[in-house]
C-alpha cells in the first residue's frame, strides 16, 4: 500500500510539473509580484515575459488597456502557454485608451489636444492607411479612431466637414503637428466629458512582434478597439490579434470588435517586399516564392483552430490569412458588419479572406452584414466550406482564380448574390442557393496549384473555369445555371432541384424544374436565435433517386490532377446534413436538411 500510495504521489507531482505554471493578472495587482493567485500581477505583458511552455496566464476581471506582445510560445500542442479570462470574469484588452479634457469649439463640435509623446512611437493620427490592392475612395484614411460609448466616429476628409452643421454620422478630424496632436469630433447634444470617449493608441492589442512564436491559447477575451493597418496578401497582416507567421495557434471564445482593418490575421509575415507588388499576380508569385524561403511548409507554418468567436466592425475583414491559414480550423464564429460603414475601399474586404486557404476547414459559422461572406482567392486546394449560414452580405462567397479541388457542402446562401465563381476545380453539394449565381468570364492569370496536402507548388495554369460539380443542391428564384454553359472545362449537374424561376444548365441529368414552386423562404430572428422559414415538398426525394456524393463521385480537380479527399488523406462522404443528422445513403435529400417535414417547416439554424 505505501509502494502505491508513493506511486500514486509520483504521478500526481508529476502531473502538477507538466501542467507548468499559473501567472495571475489582476487590476489590482503589481508587476514586482510573483503572479500567484494571492500575489497577482499587474499587466499581462509582464505575465507574458515570464511564461514558459506549458504555463497558464490566468487574467482577472478588469479594462486592460495594453498591447501584449508574447515573447515566446509553446513547444507543442500538448505544451502551449495559454491565455485566459479567468472563469466567470469579464477582462477586457483594448488598443485605445480614455480621453478627457474636451474643450466646446462651436455646438455640437469639441476639441482636445495632446502631447505626440502622450503615443509614443506610433501615431496612428498620422498613420495613413495604404498598400497594395487599397484604394482610399478620394480621401486620406487614418488607423486612429474616435469612440463614442464603444461605437465608432466617422473621420471626415476636411476640418471643415465637422465644423458644419448637419448630416447623420457623427465625424471627428486629426491633425498632428511637430508637438501635439489635435482632434476635433462631433459630440451631438452631449458633453463627451461626462460620457466614455476613447481614442486608438495602439496597432494592435495581442500580436508577436516576431515571427514562429507556436502553440499559443488565447480564449475567454473582449478584445477591441485597434489601429491596424491595412493587410493585403503581399505585406505583413497585423490584426487586432494575429498570430504572425507561427503554428498551431487556438484562438476561442473570444469577442473581437472594432479594428480598423481586420480582426483576426493568421497571415503573412514583414519584409522589405511589403507593399511592392504594384497590384499584379506576378507581384504575388514572388511574394509566394519568397515564402518558401521563410518556411512555408506543412511541418512548420498554419495548423490555427479560431472557433466560437463573435467577431464584428472591422473595417477590411474579420479574419484574414495570406499562406499563414493552410491547414486551419475556422469554426462555429460568429462573423458580421464587416466592411459596412465602407469608408475606403479594396480588394481584400470579406468577413473571411484566405490565400492558399490549404486543407482549410471553414464550417458551422454565422456570417452576415458584411460585404462578402468567404473570398477564396488563389490556392484554395482541399479547401471545405461546410454547414455554414451567409445572409444578407452583398456577396456571400467568391472563389477567385483557384483550381481547387475544394468542397462547399450543407451550407445555406441566402443572400442577394450566393456565389461568384471565378475557378474551377469546386464541388456544390446540398446547399440551397438563394439568389444569383454569377460566373466570371476566363481569366488569363497564371495562378499556382499545389501538390496534395502541401504548400509545394506543382505548377501555373490560367483559368479557363469550369470543372464544377453541382450534386443534390436547390436553387430558388434567382439562380441561373446556363451561365455555365460556356464555360471551357466540362460541368458535372446532377440531382439538382430548381424552384421559382430558377433555372438549370444544360450539363444538368434530368433536372427537377419546379416553376411554380415557392418555398416561401424567409430568415427570421427571434430573442433564442434565427430560424429558417420554407416550404418543402417530400415528392422530391420519393419520386427521384439521388447518388450519395462521395469522393469517387467527384473525382478528380482536372488542373491539378488531385482528388477531393480529407486533409488527412482519406475519402469524402457527404453522409451528414447541415444539422449532423445521418443521410439515407440510398436516397439523400436534396438540400441541406435530410428528410424535413412536408409543407412549412420552420427550423433553428443558428
Amino acid at each position: 500500500m505505501k509502494i502505491l500510495f508513493g506511486i500514486i504521489t509520483v504521478i500526481f507531482m508529476f502531473a502538477i510539473t507538466a501542467h507548468g505554471t499559473d501567472f495571475h493578472v489582476s487590476k489590482k495587482g503589481n508587476d514586482a509580484n510573483s503572479g500567484t493567485a494571492t500575489s497577482p500581477l499587474l499587466t499581462i505583458q509582464r505575465a507574458a515575459d515570464l511564461a514558459q511552455p506549458g504555463d497558464v496566464v490566468i487574467v482577472h476581471e478588469g479594462i486592460y488597456r495594453e498591447r501584449i506582445d508574447p515573447p515566446r510560445g509553446g513547444e507543442s500542442d500538448t505544451k502551449r502557454i495559454m491565455y485566459q479570462a479567468a472563469s466567470g470574469e469579464k477582462v477586457v484588452i483594448k488598443g485605445s485608451e480614455v480621453i478627457k479634457n474636451w474643450v466646446r469649439v462651436q455646438d455640437d463640435v469639441w476639441k482636445v489636444a495632446l502631447p505626440n509623446s502622450f503615443f509614443g512611437n506610433f501615431n496612428p493620427y498620422s498613420d495613413l492607411i495604404h498598400g497594395d490592392w487599397f484604394y482610399p475612395e478620394g480621401k486620406e484614411q487614418h488607423t486612429g479612431a474616435v469612440y463614442l460609448d464603444g461605437n465608432w466616429l466617422t473621420e471626415a476628409a476636411k476640418l471643415s466637414d465637422v465644423l458644419a452643421v448637419g448630416g447623420s454620422a457623427s465625424l471627428w478630424f486629426g491633425k498632428v503637428e511637430d508637438d501635439s496632436t489635435s482632434i476635433w469630433a462631433q459630440f451631438k447634444g452631449i458633453d463627451p466629458n461626462k460620457q466614455l470617449v476613447e481614442i486608438n493608441v495602439r496597432r494592435t492589442v495581442f500580436y508577436p512582434k516576431k515571427t514562429d512564436v507556436n502553440y499559443i491559447t488565447v480564449r475567454g477575451f473582449t478584445m477591441e478597439n485597434a489601429a491596424t493597418p491595412w493587410a493585403p496578401p503581399t505585406a505583413e497582416q497585423i490584426g487586432l490579434i494575429g498570430t504572425n507567421w507561427s503554428r498551431g495557434w487556438i484562438i476561442e471564445n473570444n469577442v473581437i470588435k472594432n479594428s480598423i482593418c481586420s480582426g483576426i490575421s493568421l497571415g503573412k509575415y514583414g519584409d522589405q517586399w511589403d507593399n511592392t507588388s504594384e497590384n499584379s499576380a506576378e507581384g504575388y508569385i514572388k511574394t509566394i516564392e519568397r515564402a518558401y524561403a521563410n518556411g512555408w511548409t506543412k511541418e512548420n507554418i498554419g495548423h490555427h483552430i479560431v472557433r466560437n468567436n463573435i467577431i464584428s466592425h472591422c473595417e477590411q475583414a474579420g479574419i484574414v490569412g495570406s499562406m499563414g491559414a493552410a491547414f486551419s480550423s475556422i469554426i462555429d464564429n460568429t462573423i458580421h458588419d464587416i466592411c459596412e460603414p465602407r469608408w475606403f475601399a479594396g480588394a481584400e474586404m470579406a468577413a473571411i479572406k484566405f490565400h492558399a486557404a490549404v486543407d482549410v476547414t471553414i464550417s458551422r459559422n454565422h456570417i452576415y452584414k458584411t460585404i462578402r461572406g468567404l473570398w477564396l482567392d488563389w490556392m484554395a486546394q482541399g479547401t471545405r466550406v461546410s454547414q455554414n449560414l451567409f445572409h444578407d452580405n452583398i456577396e456571400d462567397v467568391l472563389v477567385e482564380v483557384d483550381h481547387g479541388p475544394f468542397l462547399m457542402d450543407n451550407n445555406l446562401f441566402l443572400s442577394s448574390v450566393p456565389l461568384i465563381d471565378q475557378s474551377q476545380g469546386g464541388a456544390y453539394v446540398h446547399n440551397l442557393f438563394y439568389g444569383t449565381i454569377i460566373v466570371l468570364p476566363y481569366d488569363s492569370r497564371l495562378t499556382p496549384f499545389l501538390k496534395e496536402h502541401s504548400t509545394e507548388t506543382m505548377g501555373l495554369h490560367d483559368n479557363p473555369l469550369g470543372d464544377d460539380r453541382f450534386y443534390n443542391n436547390i436553387f430558388v428564384q434567382r439562380p441561373n445555371l446556363g451561365n455555365y454553359n460556356d464555360v471551357k472545362l466540362p460541368v458535372l449537374m446532377e440531382g439538382n432541384v430548381f424552384l421559382k424561376g430558377a433555372a438549370p444548365s444544360k450539363f444538368e441529368k434530368e433536372p427537377l424544374v419546379k416553376n411554380d414552386f415557392d418555398p416561401a423562404i424567409k430568415l427570421v430572428e427571434k430573442q433564442d436565435g434565427f430560424y429558417l422559414q420554407l416550404k418543402f415538398d417530400k415528392s422530391w426525394f420519393e419520386k427521384r433517386k439521388r447518388k450519395l456524393v462521395t469522393t469517387k463521385l467527384l473525382g478528380k480537380a482536372v488542373i491539378p490532377n488531385v482528388l477531393f479527399e480529407q486533409p488527412d488523406g482519406s475519402p469524402i462522404s457527404i453522409n451528414r446534413d447541415y444539422f449532423g443528422k445521418l443521410r439515407n445513403e440510398a436516397n439523400p435529400t436534396p438540400g441541406p436538411f435530410e428528410k424535413p417535414e412536408d409543407g412549412l417547416i420552420s427550423l433553428k439554424v443558428r
